[in-house]
């Protein structure tokens, strides 16, 4: 039975000021009801300002980030009336689409629209905190051309990295709130809400689809209806009969005029525009003939990504530079729960460490503890240095050249191991691999593997 699934997803957009107002747009961290005005709080007589030209901006960039066409004619904007705490004017301003039938990921993007959070209710306490009220927001809308969890995930997580890209999105995360549609070929559609993350949308659908077929099996009807998604029980529950648009009673808000988007502006919004995270993996993989799969984990993040491509034509070391990314940098970066942004790493201090390494003075395994070190004062706002030889010298990093140094350690080993050294007459490889590894932790990670493996081999013969 084919499925069929369709997203509305939300972000909000990184502006400082409100979409109608000059109230900030901060709402973490701060005192409940604070950055508030009469307009985001939707007092009586209170008319909204012109609006916010950067969040327009950025909702044109991300649609045609999507590849959509931008609607030139007049945008005009709507009132979409629902009656909730969250919302005090007892409307939602939404925009007509600004850009329409683009695609990501051979999913169909049917429109990029522009509009106002709401605030934050909080039903158990019945408090409402507006802070958050007016703040921008893009809704991109899809087409139904989904056709299962798994799909649906690989699509929002290419998206969440789109809108990273754009650099237009909240950069803490969190911020994505999506709804979906789904219906099994011939059954009513059954829309689910309050859906936080990529992870909480794949488990919603796995259970909606679930829960559609056992109806359909037990020959129930599935009903055209708004289900909200319980995380914390991993389920769909009820909430209401489907609304439809007429239930909105959309009506073109009075007090704001249409936006007129004209071809200039477009032009110099795409000049400026970064390229696309998957024009990007293209690119990497038919420029510097690396696979999909190294591809597609070095473009996750542009700052990577961008860095990544400044080392390559810097070192004309194309392997060892992907290779030292992703399963070093991103190993570390990934383990302390940071962005690569966060790292205070760049394109120069790589670079740095990795020509260190080819001219013979670090060891990949004192290459690591250099990025930590960066990545460490990084964090307690420490690092101001460059990684030179004399850095990692004063750091007790620098490789051990002195072979009699080297050789002392070894035969410190033999004497230390003797069941390893009996092992190693055995002939059991393993035994000379864990004999290097206690040289190597004897001397701090300094000296050259090949050279201990060489060493240790003359030794024990």
């Amino acid at each position: 039975m084919k499925t069929i699934i369709g997203f509305e997803i939300h972000e909000q957009l990184n502006t400082k000021s409100k979409l109608y107002c000059n109230s900030s747009t901060h709402y973490r961290n701060v005192e409940p009801n604070t950055n508030i005005c009469e307009v985001c709080t939707g007092m009586p007589g209170a008319k909204p300002y012109p609006m916010n030209q950067d969040a327009i901006d950025a909702t044109v960039e991300i649609a045609l980030m999507l590849n959509c066409d931008i609607i030139e004619n007049p945008v005009y904007i709507q009132r979409k009336h629902y009656d909730y705490p969250d919302l005090p004017s007892g409307y939602q301003r939404t925009s007509l689409p600004i850009g329409k039938d683009g695609k990501l990921n051979n999913v169909g993007i049917w429109e990029v629209h522009l509009e106002e959070d709401p605030g934050k209710y909080d039903p158990l306490s019945g408090l409402v905190d507006y802070n958050r009220s007016g703040v921008p927001l893009v809704e991109i809308v899809t087409a139904p051309d989904i056709r299962n969890p798994e799909d649906g995930r690989k699509f929002l997580r290419e998206l969440s990295k789109v809108l990273q890209y754009t650099g237009k999105v909240k950069p803490e995360g969190g911020t994505m709130r999506m709804d979906t549609n789904i219906s099994l070929e011939g059954g009513a559609r059954v829309e689910i809400k309050n859906i936080n993350s990529v992870k909480g949308a794949y488990r919603a659908l796995k259970f909606e689809i679930t829960r559609q077929k056992n109806l359909h099996k037990r020959g129930v009807k599935v009903k055209q209806e708004t289900r909200a998604f319980i995380e914390s029980q991993m389920i769909t529950r009820r909430m209401r009969i489907k609304e439809t648009d007429a239930d909105y009673r959309y009506i073109p808000d009075p007090d704001i005029p249409p936006l007129l988007i004209n071809a200039k502006k477009i032009i110099e919004i795409k000049s400026a525009m970064p390229e696309a995270p998957h024009l990007k993996l293209k690119r990497f993989m038919d420029t510097f003939g690396i696979s999909h799969d190294d591809a597609w984990a070095i473009t996750n993040e542009k700052e990577m990504a961008d860095d990544i491509e400044f080392e390559i034509h810097q070192l004309n070391k194309t392997k060892k530079v992907v290779d030292f990314n992703r399963h070093i940098i991103k190993k570390i970066i990934e383990y302390k729960k940071l962005t690569y942004k966060q790292s205070g790493l760049d394109g120069i201090n790589v670079s740095d460490i990795l020509k260190l390494i080819e001219d013979g003075h670090l060891t990949d395994f004192n290459a690591e503890l250099t990025v930590r070190n960066i990545i460490d004062k990084t964090i307690d706002g420490t690092y101001t240095e460059r990684v030179t030889l004399n850095n990692i010298e004063n750091l007790g990093l620098a490789k051990i050249k002195e072979k009699d140094v080297v050789k002392k350690a070894v035969i410190e080993v033999i004497n230390e191991n003797s069941n390893a050294v009996e092992d190693f007459k055995l002939g059991k490889s393993k035994a000379l691999n864990f004999m290097i590894g206690k040289v190597m932790m004897k001397t701090e990670g300094r000296a050259d593997p090949d050279i201990v493996r060489s060493i240790l081999k003359k030794e024990l013969r």
